[in-house]
């Protein structure tokens, strides 16, 4: 069972929402670019994302998904569970797989979320508790390799940070949603950095922002809390890159696509 959140945690969800795409990795995706993302996935028939549907005046309106969003800090349980991480995972994967290849990954690997957190998790109520379904929040979508986005589940979903005890629990744990999705060696040799790449990038992004800098109480909260949290995985970086070194990757070799 994964810790139950915290605070800290929604501070850092609130950080890591990306304003712009990375200059080292993808070019800014066009107006329609969401758009056109979840048509895509609404013509393959994936249910883990808002549709298109038309009301009765003909206009195209966005549907809805029932169920519950992990918003604030304190949550039943199973939403943080094993298995709930794993479905997270898988369901990263699912959309991945359905993007690869086509002008939505540009030149990029997939079509990335960049905005993955609990908050953004849609948990619909099954015989074993609530598990995640659906992913809402996608305005920040563009290109990316998986790995971005499957490092930013681990850091959202894992609350990591100094408030985790030890680093034993949470490095297994990321090593359960990489086995999850299927990461292949390289994107494993690169999670850690990449955990990192996105609690740096936050990090910058908040202590730049003119609420930090008017002294905004919560602001400033949320810099110390990302600044602590980008400390405490660099001091744990060897033990996580331990964890989910490429030799763990079981049935790599159904996973070809991605090479």
């Amino acid at each position: 069972m994964v810790a139950e959140s915290s605070t800290g945690r929604h501070r850092a969800a609130a950080a890591a929402r990306v304003e712009d795409p990375d200059p080292g990795t993808a070019p800014a995706p066009g107006p329609t670019y969401v758009q056109d993302l979840l048509r895509h996935l609404g013509h393959y028939g994936w249910p883990g994302a808002p549709r298109y549907l038309r009301d009765r005046d003909g206009r195209e309106v966005l549907g809805r998904l029932d169920g519950h969003v992990a918003w604030e800090p304190a949550q039943p349980p199973p939403v943080w569970s094993e298995d709930s991480l794993v479905r997270v995972a898988k369901l990263v994967r699912q959309f991945h797989d359905l993007t690869a290849g086509t002008h939505l990954a540009g030149d990029q690997e997939v079509a990335c979320h960049h905005d993955l957190a609990p908050r953004t998790t849609v948990y619909r109520e099954e015989e074993a508790g609530l598990r995640p379904y659906a992913f809402v929040g996608w305005d920040h979508a563009g290109p990316g390799r998986r790995v971005h986005d499957v490092a930013l589940v681990c850091w959202q979903f894992l609350d990591l940070g100094p408030r985790r005890a030890s680093a034993a629990g949470p490095a297994r744990l990321v090593a359960l949603i990489a086995d999850a999705y299927g990461l292949l060696p390289r994107d494993r040799a690169d999670l850690v950095e990449t955990i990192l790449w996105w609690q740096d990038r936050c990090l910058r992004g908040l202590a730049a922002s003119d609420a930090a800098g008017a002294g905004d109480e919560v602001a400033a909260a949320a810099v110390e809390d990302v600044r602590a949290s980008y400390a405490w995985m660099a001091e744990h970086a060897d033990q996580f890159a331990a964890a989910i070194a490429p030799a763990r990757v079981l049935n790599a070799g159904t996973h070809a696509r991605q090479a």
